[in-house]
């Protein structure tokens, strides 16, 4: 399998490419960055970002895609226009029709390096030694999104097993609720001590002779 992983950023855009699966040994085939000039207006850069990642999905064909999914920054300007640069990796592949898949940066700095808190330097070092690479990529945008692509590589296979599950059990569970909200169906809970002949069945002792209600009885008292 092949995976495209991008870091998305206005300035620099880390593309990388990896060929492997869970299991298996990885390879990079090629990793790089998509700049934009920083004083060029906003929707000139989307396209410049736009068509730096066509060239890449023309050149290196991959199997899926996957995105660093953005969160909220005290930087609300920075945020923007990483998410800016997101949508248009995932417009890309979507495209053509490429699986496109979301990973946060504590899952692929969990995946690479075993923990959701490794910087920058620890992910660009781990990168190195799975890739069996001389030295790491420059910039950290390029390590990056290597390290998206084998993130992606290692948990694609649990996320299609997930999936299948959900799609398998979701017939039986249409069904339960079709028949729970069916018109006239109404479940009650059966009183304490009713029988399934229902209530008013009658009581017998054990040669079949019918007993009085005990309501009913009398009650007897030896005479003084």
């Amino acid at each position: 399998m092949r995976v495209l992983g991008v870091d998305p950023g206005l300035t620099r855009c880390g593309v990388g490419v990896v060929d492997g699966a869970a299991g298996r040994a990885l390879r990079m085939v090629a990793v790089g960055v998509v700049r934009t000039p920083s004083d060029a207006p906003a929707p000139e850069r989307l396209l410049l970002i736009e068509r730096g990642i066509e060239e890449w999905l023309d050149a290196q064909r991959p199997d899926a895609v996957a995105v660093e999914r953005v969160f909220s920054q005290h930087n609300v300007r920075t945020v923007m226009g990483t998410a800016q640069a997101s949508a248009v990796a995932i417009l890309c592949a979507a495209r053509r029709g490429l699986p496109v898949a979301l990973h946060t940066p504590s899952e692929v700095k969990a995946a690479v390096t075993g923990s959701g808190r490794a910087d920058k330097a620890q992910v660009g070092a781990m990168v190195t030694r799975l890739l069996r690479l001389d030295a790491p990529p420059k910039p950290a945008d390029a390590a990056d999104a290597l390290a998206l692509a084998i993130c992606h590589l290692w948990r694609a296979p649990a996320q299609d097993r997930l999936l299948r599950a959900r799609a398998a059990g979701a017939p039986a569970r249409a069904a339960t609720a079709a028949r729970a909200a069916a018109p006239g169906v109404r479940r009650t809970a059966r009183p304490a001590g009713q029988s399934a002949a229902g209530r008013g069945a009658p009581r017998t002792d054990r040669a079949g002779q019918d007993l009085p209600e005990p309501r009913d009885r009398e009650i007897r008292r030896d005479p003084a």
